[in-house]
């Protein structure tokens, strides 16, 4: 087991006319496990590439251990990958496909090899798999093969790249199960590569959120799911995804008022509320409100904002309402859809069209600037070292 750093880890491609990665700074400490999320194109996989020694940095340091090793060749690096793909060899047994790395890169004989394998097959519980050929097995059999065969090498770093993208819903939620067991009874330093922002949520230590290549934020999962950094960020995590609308900022009886671009909109923040944001009267923004954090009222209260309901989205113990609060409102990913989601007991049953009034969570209302996208009085999370 070991630290992980990355130093300045810069990727280029064509030249340097395509920025894969750039100037990434991070330390997953000993025994850590830390989930990468993003948007396709963000440069997730392409670090874990350079982790494992199968792409070389344009510039910047890995370190493992405390070691160098940016120059070292991945055959020589003590970590092991899974891949989205599984990558077992055909021809070969279940037996044969996780003992190849330890008849490669160590010295061990057969029959220690085999000792390892078959620990590993039984910890996967795969153990009567051994003399199958990949061809045989389901694609929830062949990732265990392929976790297994990471395990018996018993490396400083597992990395994972979208291990569980080709499995059903409910199996990559058993094997997500499955990996975090493994994680925790091991202790291996792990870095796992994933576009499920569940999945990233609900496995790691820390998740690290990259967009285009560069790192936006680093933190506990609640910890980035409450305070995001940026606009980015509270859009990308979280769903359904944060509800933005675009405000402009006055004063008003001792606190705030946020008025949409249309003046159809409008909302009071109270002065104790107002001064978590500084002095932003007389600027625009972008007013940030999580689904959860939206909730219907009878209308007698000061803060209600009438709403139209375009759709009504049962999901179980929860009912989606899609709004429209007028030409104020602007969707962060998808241009056609509704303006704004609350998220409400099942028992909430309005119909489309009906006119509702719907109220905030104030303390839950975030502010991102109108130009940079950066979050108004964004505090970052101290964590206190390790004793």
């Amino acid at each position: 087991m070991a630290t992980l750093e990355l130093q300045s880890l810069r990727k280029e491609f064509d030249g340097g006319s395509i920025v894969a990665v750039d100037d990434l700074d991070l330390t997953i400490e000993d025994g850590e496990f830390v989930t990468v999320v993003g948007p396709s194109g963000c440069g997730k996989s392409t670090t874990l590439r350079m982790v494992a020694g199968l792409e070389r940095p344009t510039s910047g340091r890995v370190l493992l251990g405390g070691n160098d090793v940016t120059d070292v060749h991945a055959r020589h690096r003590d970590v092991a990958m899974v891949f989205q793909n599984y990558a077992l060899y055909p021809h070969k047994t279940i037996e044969q496909n996780m003992g190849f790395g330890l008849r490669m890169s160590t010295d061990m004989s057969a029959e220690e090899r085999e000792q390892r394998v078959y620990e590993a097959a039984e910890m996967m519980g795969i153990e009567d798999l051994l003399d199958d050929t990949p061809d045989e097995l389901s694609g929830g059999q062949k990732q265990r093969v392929a976790l297994g065969r990471a395990i018996v090498r018993e490396p400083e770093v597992f990395l994972f790249d979208e291990p569980l993208s080709n499995l059903d819903a409910k199996l990559r939620t058993t094997m997500r199960t499955e990996i975090q067991r493994l994680q925790e009874e091991l202790g291996i330093t792990s870095v796992y590569v994933t576009h499920d922002q569940e999945e990233a949520m609900t496995m790691g230590d820390r998740i690290v959120i990259l967009d285009d290549g560069e790192l936006q934020q680093v933190g506990k999962p609640t910890d980035v799911y409450e305070n995001p950094v940026n606009q980015f960020v509270a859009g990308f995590i979280g769903s359904p995804s944060m509800n933005f609308v675009d405000v402009a900022a006055e004063s008003f009886d001792g606190g705030v008022r946020l008025t949409g671009a249309s003046g159809d909109f409008s909302y009071d923040l109270t002065a104790g509320r107002a001064e978590h944001f500084g002095d932003i009267a007389g600027t625009d923004y972008v007013l940030g409100i999580r689904p959860e954090h939206v909730s219907v009222d009878d209308g007698t209260a000061s803060d209600s904002i009438p709403a139209t309901v375009d759709v009504v989205e049962p999901v179980g113990s929860d009912n989606y309402l899609y709004l429209d609060l007028g030409s104020g409102s602007r969707e962060f990913d998808t241009e056609d859809a509704p303006d704004f989601i609350a998220r409400v007991p099942a028992d909430v049953e309005p119909d489309t069209g009906d006119v509702i009034d719907i109220s905030f969570d104030e303390d839950s209302v975030h502010l991102f600037d109108a130009a940079t996208g950066d979050a108004v009085g964004f505090q970052e999370e101290v964590v206190a070292p390790a004793q």
